[in-house]
């Protein structure tokens, strides 16, 4: 960044740019982040773009700020999940305008969180820019947490931290602090830059210094510290099955006599020889009408497992009634689960049921809106929630965890995993609903990172790609290809440490969220403001981006 950036705000004058910059700088770098998450996934974007912001929020009317913050995220959330509309539109019977408009709401709602982060960085650049930068990072992990648990609409996709985890060596923070921690780095040098470009109170010398230190320091850690990461080989394999069948919206009486000749390919796949000697076996979330409460599918699925001669993990809809508070039963009406189901000697010994559902996909997060979800489409919603961190014991006495689909862009959930025991993680998914988009990248670039927050290898077996396994230090290897029909073996093995992330938890988020809370409330403190040695009214400090009365 230069000078000239922060001064393109101010005109020689001293007053003050038409606010119309402001949003149109503000949009373009939430559209221009959406780069580090698409197509070639360049992260150098992550370490500018909110920068970018930052300096647009120096000087600007907290109204304006709260506005610019807004755009960002909007902008940003209509550029990197487009593929919403096209899934919604698709295979959720509603029409593709509306599936644009889902779009749009979700960044509009995301976007009033990311105003209140620009409204907060506003108000302690009111302050001082040091100020706002140093709290920054916090403000902006603060933002990210809140957004992972935000009730029932939560969406953490695409959190800044996940940009950078594409260096391998600094993804291993994230055993310490999480994904948070990632995100806050990426933050703190978005911070750094804004404030050698707007800091114009100090030399440009000292700025100038700051600058190229913070650079050099990137560099150095981007191409020096993947040469860090230990080397780990696997003592085992998993025969896992890309099964590819295409995505449809219901399944005919006739569909297992329809796909006989599919099932055959499917089984050969799965029983073909192999080398490495696969002792578990592996299908993803159900792209089929299997399930257990289907005599034709147990009899495949037990079958299948007995001529593997291991465990069998497949995933299917479990139809049970809705159990109420304790053991009795509210209704005798059956409800579909989604499930992950382990099949041991041709008969299932462990059932996963999913616990965190997709929001107007598999449930309806707000039933006093039933009617009008209905109306847009009767596809939408069914499913109910799981309640229980399950942890499966195979026979050798080892132990894994399975999570399903969505389930794996949640840090904190997934942590319970390891937490309560599970050597390795299984994630099965059926991204075919995402099509030929960058959602199935992202989904798994994603997943990785809980592998390497607990130290856990984790085989991830998806229905039409990306099929993977990814070890502890965050390496993929083995990945098959999108929108082919294979059968590959994985590498895995089992581990038993236990990180600090995992212990702990969101340690580091909370602690971002305090220190959030005190810096903002120094700002209603009217002590002295940042720098000066007398007191001035909350409201009339000075301004040090921009000399003038616009803050």
């Amino acid at each position: 960044m230069s000078r000239a950036f922060a001064s393109f705000f101010r005109s020689p004058a001293g007053t003050p740019t038409p606010n119309s910059f402001r949003y149109v700088f503000a949009a373009l770098s939430g559209a221009a982040l959406s780069f580090s998450f698409t197509g070639l996934y360049l992260s150098i974007y992550s370490y500018v773009c909110i920068g970018i912001l930052l300096i647009v929020l120096f000087g600007a009317k907290p109204r304006v700020a709260f506005l610019c913050g807004g755009l960002h995220m909007l902008f940003f959330i209509v550029t990197s999940v487009p593929w919403i509309a096209d899934v919604l539109a698709e295979h959720g019977g509603v029409p593709k305008i509306a599936g644009w408009g889902l779009v749009v709401l979700i960044g509009l709602y995301l976007g009033l969180l990311c105003g209140g982060f620009a409204w907060c960085v506003n108000r302690l650049a009111q302050r001082s820019i040091l100020l706002a930068c140093v709290g920054a990072p916090f403000l902006w992990v603060t933002l990210e947490f809140v957004r992972e648990h935000f009730p029932e609409i939560s969406f953490p996709w695409g959190l800044l931290g996940y940009a950078p985890s594409s260096n391998l060596g600094l993804l291993q923070i994230t055993t310490l602090t999480g994904i948070y921690g990632l995100s806050f780095f990426a933050a703190a040098i978005n911070a750094i830059f804004a404030w050698c470009d707007a800091a114009t109170e100090t030399p440009v010398r000292t700025r100038v210094t700051v600058l190229v230190s913070t650079l050099v320091l990137l560099l150095a850690a981007i191409l020096l510290a993947p040469r860090l990461v230990p080397a780990i080989h696997a003592n085992h394999y998993a025969r896992a099955v890309q099964l590819n069948f295409p995505e449809v919206n219901d399944y005919p009486p006739t569909w297992y006599q329809d796909h006989a000749e599919d099932l055959n390919d499917i089984e050969q796949l799965s029983l073909a020889p192999s080398g490495n000697h696969p002792d578990l076996l592996i299908w993803p979330e159900t792209p089929a009408p299997f399930s257990f409460e289907d005599a034709r599918f147990v009899n495949r699925a037990s079958q299948l497992g007995q001529k593997f001669g291991h465990p069998f993990l497949a995933g299917s809809v479990e139809w049970r009634p809705l159990p109420g508070t304790g053991q009795t039963i509210v209704s005798h009406t059956l409800v579909p689960y989604n499930s992950a189901v382990l099949v041991e000697q041709g008969r299932p010994v462990f059932v996963y049921d999913k616990i965190h559902l997709v929001p107007f996909g598999e449930y309806e997060p707000f039933p006093l809106i039933h009617r009008v979800v209905k109306s847009v489409s009767s596809e939408i919603g069914g499913f109910a929630k799981g309640s229980k961190f399950g942890v499966a014991k195979l026979p050798d006495g080892y132990s894994f965890s399975a999570f399903i689909c969505y389930e794996a862009i949640y840090p904190g959930e997934i942590r319970h995993f390891a937490a309560q025991g599970a050597q390795l993680f299984v994630n099965i998914s059926n991204d075919g609903w995402f099509g030929h988009s960058a959602a199935a990248e992202q989904h798994l670039r994603m997943a990785r990172v809980r592998a390497v927050e607990n130290r856990r290898w984790m085989l991830r077996v998806t229905n039409s790609g990306i099929t993977a396994s990814v070890d502890p230090y965050g390496r993929i290897f083995s990945p098959v290809p999108p929108d082919v029909r294979a059968g590959v073996d994985l590498p895995y093995d089992f581990r038993t440490d236990e990180t600090l992330y995992t212990r702990f938890g969101d340690w580091f988020a909370w602690l971002c969220v305090i220190v959030s809370a005190i810096l903002l409330a120094t700002t209603f403190w009217k002590g002295n403001t940042a720098g000066e040695g007398i007191a001035i009214p909350v409201g009339l400090e000075p301004t040090l981006a921009a000399p003038t009365a616009t803050a």
